[in-house]
């Protein structure tokens, strides 16, 4: 079996970025759900990158809604979100905390067969969809990340948990 050779590399600046009350793997896992959503490896998030990850979580994506969402994040008005703009709006949600009805139905999301987990299969499936390569093993290590049990697969609890950045240290 020949091992997938298309993974892109981060397309995020590699720079040493530093957030104060964030950890390296922190700011990591950051730019990997940035990368989820720039498709085309430029470096930032266009318009159509977005309207197209928000339609594959399921929102319906006006033209207008996602210019507004895009023009709040972009201070330095180029039309797209770059990772130091996606950054700092990542911390200043996490900082505010996230609700558990919000996290939860992210979680529903990924857990489209209704088992009350998310398993590989959840996450190959995601990761199909928003047009990320990434191989089983990858895919296991987000799941042994995540799962505090230990049981091979992702509770909503233990989802709120990674989504929150209360167990990581």
């Amino acid at each position: 079996m020949a091992m997938a050779t298309s993974r892109r590399q981060p397309t995020a600046s590699t720079k040493e970025t530093y957030r104060p009350g964030l950890s390296e793997e922190e700011i990591e896992e950051i730019r990997e759900a940035f990368n989820l959503f720039d498709t085309d490896g430029s470096g930032t998030i266009d318009p159509k990158e977005l309207r197209e990850a928000m339609e594959s979580l399921g929102y319906e994506a006006k033209n207008q809604t996602i210019y507004r969402m895009i023009s709040d994040i972009d201070r330095d008005g180029t039309g797209e979100i770059d990772f130091e703009e996606f950054l700092d709006v990542m911390t200043a949600k996490m900082s505010n905390g996230d609700s558990k009805e919000d996290v939860r139905k992210i979680f529903d999301l990924f857990d489209d067969d209704k088992t009350g987990y998310i398993s590989l299969q959840n996450l190959k499936r995601v990761s199909k969809e928003v047009g990320e390569t990434m191989s089983d093993a990858e895919l296991l290590e987000m799941i042994e990340r995540a799962d505090m049990d230990q049981d091979g697969q992702i509770s909503p609890e233990e989802f709120f948990q990674i989504m929150t950045k209360k167990t990581f240290g």
